[in-house]
């Protein structure tokens, strides 16, 4: 997968921006709060209809301007996709594919993948379960628009059910409506748990093998799925059944909080290191290896599902890495295309082998060096 093409009119800081891509490396370099990042967010905007900073698309409008558009010429196995994203201060978001106008945002899902990593994505190992739920979905969601939508299905679930207890409070008749609301989140949420927790085995004994490499065999990398409802097994029937029991169980505490204790929306993820919670336990280097590993695992495992590698968009990260943790980005430069930030080109490792673009970035201008 290769990004060839990228306009941005009237996005962030940039009136207008057209580039072209030809290599394998392309590399942004200038001061902070030029708008190196931006670009980086475009791209993940492209690929999944959002971006990874902020959850109002009013914001990636250029101020004082009504409407921004976002396109991109992506040259995948089976050829060309041209997709456009346009913002507006007053209508929905529109999104065309090839040409044609794409119905629900799902139908983006899969035309342009991609893995970010940035200083932030530390998160995912001290943040909270809410970090590593966004983790999960947006990875899964990438290679599977059905569980995208499920995510929408389930989250429109939650809200009626969360809005039926409180209203329950102030007329107890309305309870006998739960159970027809505890199938319908059950069935939606047995079939995300399925999804993350094969995403999870697979991408778990991935990262375990990259982790063991980068620490040179001395540190065992476990990550877990660790959903909030104890299963009695882990096939659809039994997590249905025990999903359905669990809910039933907690109607009277959901109804006095007002909000459904248990569920999906709830799970989390167990990492640690030779047997030690990263977390609380793990020192700042371990706790970036632990990304790291995370993030390249990303990387193979879109590969494996897809049989292409994604995107890589690395936001000012290398200057968070030693040399040795280095490397191992710099071997994935060959076979993937790499969108990077920083904000002096000439700190880029001397070992780099790869075709490589270089792009200065000043106060929304982009010339190539």
């Amino acid at each position: 997968m290769h990004l060839k093409e990228l306009s941005l009119i009237n996005y962030r800081n940039y009136i207008k921006l057209e580039l072209k891509f030809s290599s394998n490396l392309i590399v942004f370099s200038g001061r902070n709060a030029q708008g190196k990042t931006n670009i980086l967010e475009s791209i993940f905007l492209l690929s999944t209809g959002r971006s990874h900073r902020t959850p109002r698309d009013r914001e990636l409008i250029r101020w004082g301007e009504k409407e921004s558009a976002i396109r991109s010429l992506v040259e995948k196995r089976e050829g060309s996709s041209l997709i456009e994203v346009m913002l507006s201060l007053k209508d929905k978001k529109k999104i065309n594919i090839n040409s044609m106008t794409a119905q629900r945002l799902g139908e983006l899902m899969g035309h342009i993948n991609s893995v970010l990593f940035s200083p932030e994505d530390l998160k995912l190992v001290k943040g909270s379960p809410t970090e590593r739920r966004r983790f999960m979905d947006m990875e899964i969601s990438q290679v599977k628009p059905k569980y995208f939508y499920s995510l929408q299905q389930y989250n429109r679930l939650l809200n009626h059910r969360n809005n039926l207890l409180k209203e329950i409070n102030g007329n107890s008749n309305l309870k006998k409506t739960l159970p027809i609301w505890d199938e319908q989140i059950a069935k939606v949420g047995t079939y995300i748990i399925i999804q993350r927790l094969t995403f999870i085995n697979n991408l778990g004994k991935i990262a375990k093998e990259i982790h063991n490499e980068i620490s040179l065999g001395k540190e065992e990398l476990n990550v877990t799925y660790n959903p909030s409802i104890n299963f009695s097994s882990y096939d659809a029937s039994g997590i249905m059944e025990d999903y359905l029991k669990i809910l039933e169980q907690n109607h009277e505490e959901d109804i006095k909080k007002g909000r459904t204790e248990k569920g999906c929306h709830r799970d989390d993820l167990s990492i640690s290191i030779n047997g030690m919670d990263v977390k609380t336990f793990g020192s700042q280097g371990q706790q970036r290896t632990t990304v790291l590993s995370l993030k390249l695992s990303e990387i193979e495992m879109m590969y494996k599902q897809t049989g292409e590698y994604p995107l890589l968009l690395l936001d000012d990260v290398m200057s968070e890495l030693d040399k040795y943790r280095q490397s191992k980005l710099l071997s994935y430069f060959n076979k993937v295309q790499t969108f990077m930030t920083m904000t002096d080109y000439s700190d880029l490792p001397n070992d780099i082998n790869s075709n490589m673009e270089i792009y200065e970035v000043f106060g929304g201008k982009v010339a190539k060096i």
